[in-house]
């Protein structure tokens, strides 16, 4: 792989603009080689002399090259504010050269990446030694409170020889371990006292779950004092242990980022020697090392300490153990993904062409339409996520080396097709060919044994068909039920928003249920409306996702203290307002509910599509340089922005025919809003995919490339406190 593709590749993608302008660098140097009139290289010359005269004149050779060397550039560095240091580079070659020109502009730009590349490490660097400070401040107290939980009996101000001989469980490291500075020799003032500093620390209160959120109002949000608890020792033993992980995870990738642009500014010099046969990537190259990015050590010892305080805390000093969760996991491709994938499409297609040529239908199966045709949106979004380089595991809060490709989404949505066309094709067939009516009555349960299958699998414990993503989605869906009781993080309001598209599916899961637990079930499923409780869910169904969103507005909106959360809020109330009207529509008709449902659905329509396109996508701006968009854009084509728009205003206003109910000749109710939801969550696709676009340019803007994790203890007389 050439070094331009790997270094690509090896870039954070919130951090990119940060990195050293490799291409643009080789552009110009395309330009010095197109300025330069053919000649014979220096280089070859050289090699040429030293080849012929090597056994008598290796020292002068040597020689000659320093101080060609020393004859090409001169790079002073320069101290400006803050006592930074940035460099610039001189030529001391003639300027009247052919070329000349081209390499000075060059040399200007080399030095200013260097120095842009100097400046943000050094902040980074410094960004992380505030953050293990913090992590020292909390590995004491959470030692401190290990000490006391493990020995009750243990005084608040203990000698210090019993203080150690009760942390002498804790590691079985021989204390002639200099493998670095140590993180946990942080706070001076308690080297005495170990524990002096339980006095002065209490458990923050997240207000995480039901019942933290409903002690956490009635003490004022206020933390809570120490109680000296397993449980408490275990809950903040595992935020630390999470804290260590991203914290280990992010010194990784600056070290990363030091070695990739260490080695992009050692290939461009090397190409500059290529095309301008002047020897002076050795002396550019001293400068670059002795620079705050070559010379930097500190990042380097930060880990070892990590790693050695992570391991002897967490791990009892088990290595082998404590780095498992520290080293990054790398998803392999594997080719039984792909394999499957073509099996099962081509079983879809032919299926479909069968149950088409029959020209049979059976509502029955037309129910899971929707929930296949959003995963296949899914996994073509995952694909132009990638290909866009948006960072969506980040964002999305997956775990490391677990998300799923689109390949393995495209996987269970064909898998996933294949089992629902061959039920309905097996079950329409059985029935054509059967006359007994308890026989009809079996294969009329076909249905309801796949889809038990299908939740069967979905909430399977054992490690089957990813065990890890079916158990991240179960856990935002029941985050999104529990809304107002759980902080509200991305992944809990993208599921929400997605289950806003998905309400006919969703009350087939309703009509499932009376169809199969009326014992006259086979006779029709028209009867299910003549039940009340039918109906009342029939509402209720409709309005959950919602009333999910709207709770979860009006947490961030008590939590951050942001208005903008109170309007998106409104957004979804005015929605709930114009489903229940329709859905009211639906049920009795009449000109009065026509109107008032006409009234709602176009308020909710407008808002949705403003908000859609201005507050998720970040779209219409006046000011921007390019016209109603945004100033930064990841894909090239402009075009595709104004045809999204388009289409989200279409597919919104779509949504209008479930109300005015026009009549298409040939097609029936039903099929009409089948087509509208299939619309819907097309228009879903596309919204996510501009949606997560725009999350990853506000976390590119602000260069926030990890998440930050709630830590267990804060300090009296901090700000947070």
């Amino acid at each position: 792989m050439k070094f331009g593709k790997e270094y690509e590749e090896q870039m954070v993608p919130e951090w990119v603009e940060m990195y050293m302008d490799y291409d643009g660098l080789k552009g110009m140097l395309r330009e010095v080689r197109h300025s330069r009139v053919p000649k014979t290289p220096l280089r070859s010359i050289h090699q040429r002399i030293s080849s012929m005269y090597s056994s008598f004149r290796g020292t002068e050779s040597q020689r000659s090259r320093r101080d060609i060397e020393d004859s090409v550039i001169k790079v002073s560095p320069l101290v400006g504010e803050s006592n930074r240091t940035s460099y610039r580079t001189r030529i001391l070659f003639s300027s009247e050269e052919i070329g000349a020109e081209e390499e000075v502009r060059f040399f200007e730009k080399l030095d200013d990446e260097l120095n842009k590349v100097n400046r943000f490490y050094q902040d980074k660097v410094d960004e992380v030694v505030q953050e293990a400070a913090e992590l020292m401040r909390q590995m004491d107290a959470y030692i401190a409170l290990r000490i006391k939980v493990q020995s009750p009996g243990i005084t608040m101000e203990p000698l210090r020889d019993q203080t150690q001989a009760a942390e002498a469980p804790l590691s079985s490291e021989t204390s002639g371990d200099n493998s670095g500075k140590e993180i946990t020799s942080l706070t001076n003032d308690d080297a005495t006292d170990p524990l002096n500093v339980l006095n002065r620390v209490k458990i923050r209160n997240t207000l995480h779950g039901p019942v933290s959120v409903i002690r956490g109002v009635l003490r004022d949000f206020k933390d809570k004092n120490l109680s000296f608890s397993k449980a408490e020792l275990k809950q903040a033993e595992e935020l630390l242990k999470t804290a260590f992980t991203e914290f280990y995870k992010e010194l990784r990738l600056l070290k990363n980022y030091s070695f990739m642009n260490l080695s992009a500014f050692a290939k461009i010099m090397k190409k500059y020697e290529r095309t301008t046969s002047r020897y002076a990537a050795q002396s550019y190259m001293k400068v670059v090392d002795k620079s705050y990015l070559g010379s930097c050590e500190e990042v380097t010892k930060l880990m070892e300490d990590v790693e050695h305080l992570f391991i002897k805390h967490f791990f009892n000093a088990n290595r082998r153990k404590g780095m498992r969760p520290l080293r990054p996991i790398n998803r392999r491709e594997k080719h039984r993904v792909t394999f499957l994938s073509g099996f099962f499409s081509g079983c879809t297609i032919a299926l479909l062409l069968a149950i088409i040529l029959m020209m049979r239908a059976r509502k029955i199966m037309e129910k899971g339409r929707d929930t296949i045709l959003h995963m296949l949106m899914y996994a073509g979004v995952i694909y132009f996520w990638k290909l866009y380089r948006i960072n969506y595991p980040f964002i999305l809060n997956f775990k490391q080396g677990t998300e799923l490709g689109y390949r393995e989404v495209f996987l269970l949505s064909s898998g996933l097709a294949v089992l629902a066309l061959a039920t309905f094709f097996t079950n329409s067939n059985i029935l054509i060919g059967l006359t007994l009516s308890d026989s009809k009555n079996y294969a009329k349960l076909i249905p309801l044994f796949v889809l038990l299958v299908f939740l069967g699998i979905t909430f399977c414990p054992f490690n089957i068909i990813y065990r890890s993503s079916r158990y991240f989605l179960i856990k935002c869906l029941f985050r999104c039920i529990c809304a107002p009781f759980y902080e509200v993080t991305l992944p809990d309001f993208f599921l929400a928003d997605q289950l806003t598209s998905q309400i006919s599916a969703i009350r087939c899961i309703e009509f499932y249920i009376c169809y199969y637990s009326r014992k006259d079930f086979p006779r029709g499923q028209n009867k299910c409306h003549d039940y009340g409780a039918y109906d009342a869910f029939y509402f209720i169904i409709a309005i959950i996702p919602y009333w999910i969103r709207f709770f979860q507005c009006l947490r961030r909106l008590v939590q951050e203290s942001e208005y903008i959360h109170g309007y998106n809020a409104l957004k979804y109330l005015i929605a709930i307002v114009a489903v229940v009207i329709r859905t009211v529509y639906e049920l009795k008709n009449g000109t009065p509910w026509l109107v008032m449902a006409l009234i709602s659905s176009a308020m909710a329509v407008a808002y949705n599509t403003y908000w859609d396109i201005v507050v998720d996508w970040g779209l219409l701006c006046w000011n921007s340089n390019n016209f109603l968009l945004r100033d930064r854009l990841l894909v090239s084509h402009k075009s595709v922005y104004y045809i999204a728009m388009v289409i989200n205003v279409l597919l919104r206003v779509a949504w209008l025919q479930l109300v005015l109910e026009f009549n298409v000749r040939g097609l029936q109710k039903t099929t009409i809003t089948t087509t509208i939801s299939c619309l819907e969550i097309i228009r879903r696709g596309i919204w996510s995919f501009f949606r997560l676009e725009n999350e990853h340019l506000n976390n590119v803007g602000k260069f926030r490339a990890f998440r930050s994790v709630p830590l267990p203890f804060n300090y009296l007389g901090d700000k947070s406190d």
